[in-house]
């Protein structure tokens, strides 16, 4: 029979210990009782109790000191403390000293039961936010974080030395490519993943509302600030702060951020009080700072003090063998969140995202498939779900492509060819190598080296291809 919850009763006077814990029996609570301070302990150490509740004065202990062990060695213990000489300063004590309640003998059996249901509720209450908090961790942190190729693996290795230090971050890539999801991960395992992660973005604000935005402002400082507010870097004191876009900040704006990484201090817009805080800086930018640093358009000192630990993410045509991975772990995701059960891609759909070059990058993948999952209609996603854009070609190689008298699988052929080339010869031709980096098994690789005119070795395999139109132009990715 499922009980109301656990509980232990500490009581040196036994027949209300037995009589407590008879009426609460017969509420449905499982109840050990014992009237001992050294029991107590001895059964707090050997099971998990939902609730404690113990007398303050013992024959053998304090309540107080039963709190104060459930607090250092069993912080899950809500613990209501009861006495009959119940005053309003030891009531304040108790409080905070951690105690959930506290009650006054003789106890009503209407009060008791009404205590002992809100400590449960807010049990309930931690359990759920503890929940949340691992969905958080799955969602925004390294878990969530797909990639195989060498270049990503290196970005991991250096977001776990570097997550909990207080080292400010620059992340820099294509837009797309993940920088935020790496912002988070690297909140997510710090010591700080419990206080605020606070993101801004420096481009969608103008030079006065970013300053005010950033450091607050007292009432009366501009037209229309009628109360003072609260800037980002207060509200991420003790966590993290997120500056995204940070390329586009004035010269002004650089010269004040430079002060508050250094110092970690600032004033309000229109205030004079100089305000402290304990915040982890992390940036980002898709721009490339050392030539805005050689143009003179961004200040070589805040560039030295921003790059301290820089993470460059490739953009995702560079890193191929890496969208199967995104694709499927994208596609589970959706499906979850949409609730509807695809089996997968098609091969064709598949080899169409690996030689589309993706300019939105990860970002873009992931919009294709949300696209794909909602309104597709077949078991798997294939080649006709993905609405994926014409590819701008370099104007020299313009007219050398003519899709019109071929189908859209031919016309693929050329770059697919390409980067399963790009990657035989990356790994001297070694065909498990080669498939297990491009996602795909083995046999699938033969069949496709087969029908692309490479199955001898590149000086050979060039000779004997088939002639696209697209192999004048660039290997894809490079």
């Amino acid at each position: 029979m499922k009980t109301k919850g656990s509980l232990l009763l500490v009581d040196d006077d036994r027949h209300v210990l037995k009589s407590m814990a008879e009426w609460l029996r017969e509420q449905g609570y499982a109840v050990d009782e014992t009237a001992k301070f050294g029991d107590a302990i001895d059964a707090i150490d050997a099971r998990a109790y939902d609730v404690v509740l113990a007398d303050i004065r013992l024959d053998d202990g304090d309540g107080f000191d039963i709190l104060a062990h459930c607090r250092r060695n069993h912080p899950g213990v809500t613990v209501i403390l009861m006495t009959g000489y119940g005053t309003v300063e030891t009531a304040i004590e108790a409080v905070r000293a951690g105690a959930f309640d506290f009650l006054t003998k003789p106890l009503i059996d209407e009060e008791l039961e009404m205590a002992i249901e809100r400590a449960l509720s807010q049990r309930e209450v931690l359990r759920e936010n503890d929940n949340l908090k691992a969905q958080l961790d799955l969602r925004f942190g390294m878990e969530n974080v797909v990639g195989h190729d060498h270049r990503m693996q290196r970005i991991f290795d250096i977001i776990e030395s570097v997550a909990d230090t207080r080292s400010t971050v620059l992340i820099t890539g294509e837009s797309g490519t993940g920088k935020s999801l790496i912002a988070r991960a690297l909140h997510r395992r710090s010591s700080r993943r419990d206080q605020p992660f606070v993101e801004v973005a420096c481009g969608a604000l103008p030079e006065t509302l970013l300053e005010s935005e950033l450091f607050g402002h007292v009432a009366g400082a501009f037209t229309g600030a009628g109360t003072n507010k609260i800037g980002k870097f207060a509200q991420a004191d003790g966590g993290t702060i997120f500056l995204d876009e940070i390329g586009t900040a004035s010269p002004g704006m650089q010269v004040k951020l430079l002060r508050v990484l250094q110092d970690l201090q600032f004033e309000q817009v229109g205030g004079s009080e100089t305000f402290h805080v304990d915040t982890r800086v992390i940036l980002a930018t898709n721009e490339d700072l050392a030539a805005r640093v050689a143009d003179g358009t961004f200040r070589q000192d805040l560039f030295y003090r921003i790059n301290v630990i820089n993470l460059e993410l490739p953009p995702l045509r560079e890193r191929v063998s890496d969208i199967p991975l995104l694709a499927d772990h994208f596609l589970a995701q959706i499906c979850q969140d949409a609730g509807k059960e695809l089996l997968g891609f098609t091969e064709e759909a598949m080899s169409a995202l690996q030689s589309h070059p993706l300019p939105g990058n990860v970002r873009e993948l992931q919009n294709l498939i949300e696209r794909a999952v909602l309104l597709g209609k077949g078991d798997r996603i294939g080649l006709a779900d993905l609405p994926l854009q014409p590819v701008s070609l370099p104007a020299a190689n313009v007219g050398q492509v003519n899709v019109g008298t071929r189908t859209l699988k031919e016309a693929l052929e050329g770059p697919e060819r390409q980067i399963i080339l790009d990657v035989l010869n990356a790994n001297n031709w070694n065909r498990n190598e080669t498939a297990d980096q491009l996602g795909i098994n083995r046999t699938t690789l033969y069949k496709k080296m087969k029908r692309l005119g490479l199955e001898e070795r590149r000086g050979v395999a060039e000779a004997a291809a088939p002639a696209t139109g697209f192999e004048a132009t660039a290997p894809l990715g490079r």
